[in-house]
């Protein structure tokens, strides 16, 4: 599929869709800095303002992440880089990457992660620590992660005990910063499962707004490779049951159904606890891009 042409207006949403164009609308993806310089221009692709998540796998420098972070602030969007406590040797290194972020592309918001790889190499070993730091003191936004269908490394019993303890943490701590915290989730296939998962916080008294995390168009192949890289639970069973459909088998996977059972959810139960999407671009952030184009979210060129 080509590019969204320069200087045409998005195609109409799909029937039956309304609810999710609105659904979609203020949407966040995410990036590395080697995806990121396949892109010419992401004008050319997102929304003006776009949230834009920087990934920092273990081994990027710290240089070639405040490269992609003042690139895309440049070209219009706020950017997120994630800060993976595991990988931060100490108080020092941390305090240097957010000068670096802060002096290089004025970034004010972070995704603050335990990250990986499990064995913590510094300092560091939960996003907790981090948060309590003080090193991000001023920014706006801070963001810490979500497990709709649980987390192994954390619960290895399968329960989601510590993964409640942790977010009644973070809700604590979100009433003692001027920052506007969220929960950003791992990506899932299912809607019944997330539905319960935040009427289940809500209910706990968690009451961080949830970003829920949506795998973008994609091979199905590719899709069930990285879900089980990332420990993706139950809802992994409606990627293998398609599997099994040879006249999908073929076919690249796209999130409609899911998206559009959340947002007709969220229509119906405006006080329900998602408060914007989050596109993991598994099969490319244009291919991702294009797909919202489709439904309704307009990029920077073609809104001139």
């Amino acid at each position: 599929m080509a590019l969204f042409p320069f200087g045409r207006k998005a195609a109409p949403a799909r029937t039956g869709s309304a609810a999710l164009t609105a659904f979609l609308n203020g949407y966040s993806i995410e990036v590395m800095p080697r995806t990121a310089e396949k892109i010419p221009d992401f004008r050319t692709l997102l929304p003006a303002g776009t949230r834009v998540y920087i990934a920092h796998i273990e081994g990027t420098p710290i240089e070639e992440m405040a490269a992609t972070a003042k690139r895309l602030r440049a070209e219009g969007y706020e950017p997120m880089p994630h800060f993976p406590a595991r990988i931060i040797a100490d108080k020092a290194m941390l305090a240097d990457w957010v000068a670096r972020y802060k002096g290089e592309a004025d970034v004010k918001q972070g995704l603050i992660l335990a990250g990986n790889p499990q064995k913590q190499l510094g300092d560091f070993n939960s996003s907790m620590q981090l948060l309590e730091s003080g090193c991000f003191d001023g920014f706006e936004r801070l963001h810490v992660a979500g497990h709709p269908e649980g987390n192994k490394d954390i619960d290895p019993d399968g329960s989601d005990r510590m993964v409640m303890e942790a977010a009644r943490w973070k809700t604590a701590f979100a009433q003692r910063t001027d920052a506007k915290m969220a929960m950003a989730t791992q990506f899932c296939f299912d809607a019944g499962p997330v539905i319960d998962w935040v009427n289940n916080l809500q209910k706990a008294g968690v009451d961080l707004p949830v970003h829920i995390g949506i795998a973008g168009p994609a091979k199905l192949q590719t899709l069930i490779k990285f879900a089980i890289a990332c420990g993706v639970g139950p809802s992994l069973k409606v990627l293998q049951k398609r599997a099994m459909d040879v006249s999908k088998l073929l076919l690249p996977y796209e999130p409609d159904e899911l998206l559009i059972q959340l947002a007709e959810h969220k229509a119906a139960n405006p006080g329900f606890g998602i408060e914007s999407v989050h596109f993991f671009p598994l099969g490319g952030i244009k291919t991702n891009a294009e797909w919202t184009h489709r439904h309704g979210q307009t990029p920077v060129s073609a809104a001139a």
